[in-house]
């Protein structure tokens, strides 16, 4: 009979990881099973290899569909990682051991292809490593009575705000390396799993099904080894399995786990070593078997003996490093501090919660801004891994590196800028290529400059990040190309997306793109959601961006009739509800109101299309007779329909007039003045009369509405372009002027003025005769 021990640990923790070195080398196993994906084992040898630096992943996916995938993260303080690098390096046979993800990705398995689609694109783990004591995982794979987290009840009780805290104390903080840890972890799971009653079966949820599989499955693993004449096999699972795994040679299990495997579907999966972060193995990340503190895990492990002074020194440095200060005495109080709330929380050594607070205290003097940096750089941390240059790479990490050579574009350290010309077809590819890498969060290249949609030049800064490798590698879990991740990243946005604005502005990054069929699927978001908004000005902010794409969009070679397709939808419903939507505005509101109007008013110029502009101006024309909506509003659509014409200088006068009378209220009027006139004082210049009817009404203002108004007055002419205050000023101050109504016309068309330098320019402008090359002044007509 072979000799075979169970190995409970946590994953990613310093602790267990310790004890399990110890273990590992006092038993000298020559057969160590590994809770992992047994379809990454011909992988298993390249986790020796000298260019492996963990932290690191393995990924597992289904080719055909590579958003179907699961990742096993490993730092080097990951028991399992150990348990790898000890079998290696000892000759013994390696082996993973948990259900094949050529059952657990495949249609048909536990729950609809659809939901394990949904789940590997949202990020989460679909298998991955759980920890016994967060219960992140593990709770969700017991069954119901369990998920109440017990093992945070029993870290309540011990005075921890959770099971992760109190497992971290009493497991990965502890200093001894003994092997009864094992023992001890083993006797608690067994009393946690006592409480939930009897096993599912068949019974039972999809969850439960799939965990009782995964342990059927890790029994008959155990089981094979003993059969293949291994003498001691070592066996390295999450703790919370341990009391199922010790029954691998009850009598009957080897029939019951026959029965719970038989008959479970199958597919085709690809498997690859990729590079991580620790900032991906922090459970902040997401990533549900992770841990709160990667980096200060990482120090646990490598000096463990000297943890506290080197944490702290380390501390210190990187404040030092932002020109703050942390003098070496700063660091001797830290440390002595650190080192007596240990003892008065009865710990062999300080934890990451007595440096904390000791750090706070003594080095940044309870500012929290160091505190954060601090816990950014050595409680998470922001170590890269790496992986061998020649092992088989994820879906879109070789995507990108295709399409890198073919485009002739290398990551690397130097930046630079490039100018790309869109009637190029490589450098529209380029383009597009960069817009994709964007979408999936890798901004690899920057515009330079703002620039119009109308030119054919793009400048972009190219500057590449090393840590962006981890992104393609987590890109996979959205496709197998760079193309169909920025896709999927898209329409996840715009599933989430509640406003027809947000959507508009993912149309423009998506033809920036060049990614149609996620285009088409926004587009069709756009038009469910306008058909039932009632937003009027959501629909309205959404339509600039619409209408300049709509124009804008053939200089990529883009398809931009789907865009116009929408604008023409969303028009006719912006019109309908512009009056009801500008009822009982305050002042704040009424001045959003009036930007969304000129900026939907100046998108539809742009498209230059009758169709669409019909109903706007008539909404406009509805809106300029309005009494009881906010004058800013009224004003500016007046303004805006005597820019376009459609009422002409006597019929704005009117309007100017009406708005000024002594029944409208001086407020109101400076209101209207202010919609009418923003921006733009040229009205008056050009609108005979408009300016004296405005100059009439200030002069018959009483003294104190004057004075009450005049900071209103002067904020409106301090939006108007300093050449046309100076002109209108001149027109006013027109000496002789018989009237106000006289003052524009008397200023700007003299023609007694105007005679006087008719003789030099007929002199200048006279033909000359062709014989003689010159004419006199008296010859000219």
């Amino acid at each position: 009979m072979p000799d075979i021990r169970l190995f409970g640990i946590r994953h990613h923790g310093p602790g267990s990881a310790r004890s399990l070195a110890a273990a590992l080398d006092a038993f000298a196993p020559d057969c160590l099973l590994i809770e992992g994906p047994p379809d990454a084992d011909g992988l298993i040898p390249l986790a020796a290899h000298a260019a492996m630096a963990p932290p690191v992943a393995l990924l597992v996916y289904r080719p055909d569909r590579p958003r179907d995938c699961a990742f096993f993260p490993f730092a080097g303080f990951s028991p399992e990682w150990v348990a790898l690098r000890h079998g290696i390096a000892a000759g013994a046979a390696v082996r993973f051991i948990d259900l094949p993800h050529a059952i657990q990705l495949a249609d048909g398995f536990g729950k609809p292809a659809e939901e394990v689609s949904a789940e590997a694109a949202s990020g989460e783990v679909p298998d991955g490593p759980e920890p016994p004591g967060a219960a992140v995982a593990s709770v969700e794979a017991a069954p119901a009575a369990l998920r109440r987290d017990p093992l945070g009840e029993l870290a309540q009780a011990a005075g921890y705000p959770d099971g992760e805290r109190w497992w971290d104390a009493f497991v990965e903080s502890r200093a001894g390396t003994d092997e009864d840890v094992f023992a001890a972890i083993g006797e608690a799971m067994a009393a946690l799993r006592a409480t939930t009653g009897p096993e599912p079966r068949e019974t039972g949820s999809g969850q439960d099904a799939r965990e009782e599989a995964r342990e059927a499955h890790m029994r008959g693993a155990i089981r094979r080894a003993g059969r293949d004449g291994f003498a001691r096999i070592a066996v390295v699972c999450g703790a919370w399995h341990v009391p199922a795994l010790a029954r691998h040679d009850a009598r009957g299990q080897s029939a019951a786990d026959a029965a719970t495997l038989k008959g479970l579907p199958k597919t085709k999966v690809a498997s690859a070593w990729a590079p991580w972060s620790y900032e991906r193995l922090a459970t902040a990340s997401g990533y549900r078997a992770g841990v709160l503190s990667p980096e200060w895990y990482d120090t646990l492990w490598n000096h463990g003996d000297q943890v506290a002074a080197r944490w702290l020194a380390r501390a210190a440095a990187l404040l030092r490093a932002e020109d703050l200060d942390a003098s070496p005495a700063s660091v001797i109080e830290a440390a002595r501090l650190a080192e007596a709330l240990s003892g008065l929380r009865g710990r062999s050594r300080p934890s990451l919660e007595d440096l904390d607070e000791a750090a706070q205290a003594t080095l940044c003097f309870a500012d929290p801004a160091p505190m954060a940096l601090i816990r950014r750089k050595l409680v998470i941390g922001e170590r890269l891994g790496a992986t061998p240059p020649d092992s088989p790479g994820t879906p879109v990490e070789v995507d990108f590196a295709k399409v890198c050579r073919s485009l002739r574009l290398k990551p690397g350290t130097d930046a630079g800028e490039i100018v790309l010309d869109l009637r190029k077809e490589t450098d529209l590819a380029r383009s597009h290529f960069l817009n994709r890498l964007a979408l999936i969060g890798i901004p690899w290249g920057t515009r330079r400059t703002a620039r119009g949609r109308g030119t054919f030049k793009e400048a972009w800064f190219l500057s590449w990040q090393p840590e962006w490798v981890v992104d393609l590698v987590a890109a996979s879990a959205d496709g197998g190309t760079v193309a169909e991740a920025a896709a999927a990243q898209v329409s996840r946005r715009a599933a989430e997306a509640t406003r027809v604005a947000e959507l508009a502005t993912l149309i423009g990054t998506l033809l920036d793109a060049d990614l149609a069929e996620a285009t088409a699927a926004v587009i069709r978001a756009i038009e469910d959601r306008a058909a039932l908004s009632a937003d009027v000005f959501d629909l309205m902010e959404a339509l600039p961006p619409l209408a300049e794409l709509a124009r804008y969009g053939s200089v990529r070679s883009a398809d931009t009739a789907p865009v116009r397709a929408a604008v023409r939808g969303l028009v006719p419903r912006a019109a309908a509800g512009l009056v009801a939507a500008c009822q009982s505005l305050d002042d704040d509101a009424a001045a959003a109101a009036k930007a969304r109007i000129a900026a939907v008013t100046g998108a539809l110029d742009l498209l230059d299309d009758p169709e669409l502009t019909a109903p706007w101006r008539e909404a406009l024309e509805a809106l300029a007779d309005q009494e009881h909506v906010h004058g800013r509003v009224v004003g500016r659509a007046v303004r805006l329909l005597f820019d376009a014409r459609v009422l002409d200088t006597a019929q704005a006068g009117a309007r100017l007039g009406r708005a000024l009378s002594r029944a409208a209220g001086a407020g109101a009027a400076a209101a209207w003045i202010e919609g009418f006139l923003e921006d733009s004082g040229t009205v008056l210049l050009h609108g005979q009369g408009l300016l004296a009817v405005l100059d009439d009404w200030l002069c018959g203002l009483e003294d104190g509405h004057f004075t009450e108004l005049l900071p209103l007055v002067r904020r409106t002419f301090s939006t108007i372009p300093p050449a046309e205050r100076r002109a209108i000023g001149t027109a006013l101050g027109n000496p002789g002027r018989a009237g106000a109504a006289d003052a524009l016309p008397g200023r700007f068309h003299d023609a007694e003025r105007a005679a006087t330098v008719l003789p030099i320019l007929r002199l200048l402008f006279a033909p000359v005769p062709a014989e003689s090359g010159l004419e006199t002044p008296e010859a000219a007509p």
